[in-house]
């Protein structure tokens, strides 16, 4: 079996009194979709952060492919292939959404070669027709795909999604599905998922970890996760559990649509 691409050990981040990621391990290998869920304040968007560098774990080691990422600055990570989306949207309202993908661009590229790879990203996400309009101008959905164009022209071997599906319809929530299947299967991309409504990670992810107060309770493929009863207790709720003991797999999937990063 290869090396893991991504490999995490007893990484733990304390924010004073606060535990808010505790003693997380876990190996991510090339070409897999991993989910990660947990309720809201489970430390979802925290490990996120001490993964890309935005924030530093209080100990712990992070490898990417064999090679301690911690300490080192977002930028540097990036460009080492690993980045992340915002899960609070975080573009230049004031400046055109070509201009905002361009940023992540100029990573590896000059401004001719940025502008070139920023267009055929938008047109990827489906924005091509918006590019010259004002970040600010766009609807939630539209900015969360300007998000996901602007880390794929950094050019991720490892890309972080944090809650890229929020406020989408079920129609729009299928055009992501779609959109993160074929960049693994084209472009050989490597995803990490975050994101509350179940019955698209249970779709979309073969491998799902689960955290709650910060620690990870449980970890495998969706239809074992989805039958875990301390992933039921601690998550997925009262509803999930009456549907799951009623033999209805479908609707416990369709029940449970809450729960923030």
């Amino acid at each position: 079996m290869s090396a893991p691409l991504l490999s995490a050990t007893s990484v733990t981040r304390a924010f004073g009194g606060l535990v808010a990621v505790n003693d997380v391990s876990f190996e991510v290998r090339a070409g897999e979709i991993v989910g990660l869920i947990g309720p809201n304040g489970a430390g979802k968007t925290t490990l996120f952060n001490l993964l890309v560098g935005l924030t530093r774990p209080t100990r712990g080691t992070i490898l990417l492919e064999g090679e301690s990422v911690v300490g080192r600055k977002p930028h540097a990570i990036a460009a080492r292939g690993m980045t992340k989306t915002f899960q609070n949207v975080a573009l230049f309202m004031d400046s055109s959404v070509l201009d905002n993908v361009v940023t992540g661009a100029l990573l590896r590229h000059d401004l001719r070669d940025a502008r070139r790879l920023a267009r055929a990203a938008l047109d990827r996400v489906g924005l091509a027709g918006v590019a010259g309009r004002l970040a600010g101008d766009l609807s939630f959905p539209e900015r969360a795909r300007v998000e996901v164009a602007r880390a794929l022209v950094t050019e991720p071997k490892l890309l972080l999604l944090d809650e890229v599906m929020a406020a989408l319809t079920p129609v729009e929530m299928e055009t992501v599905i779609t959109l993160v299947r074929d960049l693994r299967d084209t472009e050989g991309l490597t995803f990490i998922v975050v994101e509350h409504h179940m019955k698209a990670i249970m779709k979309l992810c073969e491998r799902i970890l689960v955290l709650n107060f910060g620690q990870l309770i449980a970890e495998g493929p969706p239809e074992v996760i989805s039958r875990d009863r301390t992933v039921i207790d601690a998550y997925l709720g009262s509803e999930f559990r009456k549907a799951l003991e009623a033999g209805q797999a479908k609707a416990a999937s369709d029940v449970h649509a809450g729960g923030a990063a």
